[in-house]
């Protein structure tokens, strides 16, 4: 870990790096039409539920469109539009159109109402009122509430491509982090010593404690290699999920793999993925002190409420076994419906 570069970032270093920016850029350009900043500057969802994204109009010229557009920093193309409107009708764009309409709340508010939020709905969008040859704009940030989660292949570290990772991620009811949610997840006590993908094509892993065997004594913060070469290049993943629409649940048992999965059957259920135990685990609080199979094969459990006998470690999360043999008979079977 000796060659990764350490980005540590601290409150001092955002409030320099705000100052440095705010003295080498033009003033902002006062707006005519629209209310800036907008009511609020980030919105926060959760996956499967509703949000409404302010803007709001002060003054409306005789004659305007508004075009909301979810800003994505590393697209390369043409712009991600997700609605144009005009007084009499609009009409939806690309993936999230479908789920967008204007509130319309009274005559001044040009708000888009999301539907139905997905895990890659996160980000930055923007709401531009354009007048003629005028055009005016204020962006604001949407987050999802989730849980990041460390994710490696069943055959040992550091073996995922980019596109591998991205795969793996889906595969557990997740999409590949973005670094904002890694820095939160550090923020909130994630302390992972194995490096991973992140959405961007970046390599990061976040440090709190300190140790010899995870980059020396190294300051704490999220370590990073920077951006990888995505075909070539192997690491593990930093997951994204939020909440669910079914719920997850033990059953006792001394299990093989296929076992644990004819056990949820029976109760109409199948073995839940790594993304679903850690949104219960994150959402619900779940607390469960035995190790029970998933579908990935992989044996874990959550831990809520840390004990001495129930992992050995003080910091709550989900504990893991790894991938033992399919054959053994010694777990549950955490299930999801």
């Amino acid at each position: 870990m000796n060659c990764a570069v350490i980005l540590l970032l601290t409150s001092s270093c955002f409030t320099w790096s705000s100052a440095v920016y705010a003295t080498n850029r033009a003033a902002p350009k006062k707006l005519k039409y629209l209310i800036d900043p907008p009511v609020y500057a980030e919105v926060i969802g959760r996956r499967g539920g509703n949000v409404t994204l302010p803007c709001m109009l002060k003054t409306k010229p005789n004659h305007y469109k508004v075009k909301w557009t979810k800003l994505e920093p590393e697209r390369v193309g043409p712009e991600n539009i997700i609605m144009i409107s005009n007084a009499h009708a609009f009409k939806p764009y690309g993936q999230v159109g479908p789920r967008a309409s204007l509130r319309n709340a009274h005559t001044m508010d040009a708000s888009l109402l999301l539907r139905r939020l997905q895990l890659e709905d996160g980000g930055t969008y923007r709401c531009e009122l354009i007048n003629g040859i005028e055009d005016e704009n204020v962006v604001m940030e949407l987050r999802i509430e989730g849980v990041v989660f460390p994710y490696q292949s069943k055959n040992g570290r550091y073996q995922f491509t980019f596109q591998e990772a991205k795969e793996a991620c889906t595969d557990q009811d997740g999409t590949l982090a973005t670094y904002d949610q890694l820095y939160r997840a550090w923020t909130e006590g994630l302390d992972w010593c194995n490096a991973g993908w992140l959405r961007d094509g970046t390599v990061h892993y976040p440090i709190i404690r300190p140790r010899p065997v995870c980059g020396g004594e190294l300051l704490p913060g999220i370590r990073t290699y920077g951006p990888k070469d995505k075909n070539r290049d192997r690491f593990d993943a930093f997951c994204f999920t939020s909440q669910t629409s079914g719920s997850v649940f033990y059953i006792s048992g001394s299990f093989s793999f296929e076992q644990a999965e004819h056990a949820c059957k029976r109760q109409f259920a199948e073995l839940a993925l790594v993304g679903q135990l850690y949104a219960a685990w994150h959402f619900q609080n779940y607390d469960q002190c035995d190790g029970g199979w998933l579908r990935d094969g992989s044996v874990r459990f959550p831990i809520s409420n840390p004990r001495r006998r129930c992992g050995g470690l003080p910091e709550a999360g989900v504990r893991s076994f790894g991938f033992p043999s399919k054959m053994t008979h010694l777990y549950g079977a955490y299930c999801y419906r």
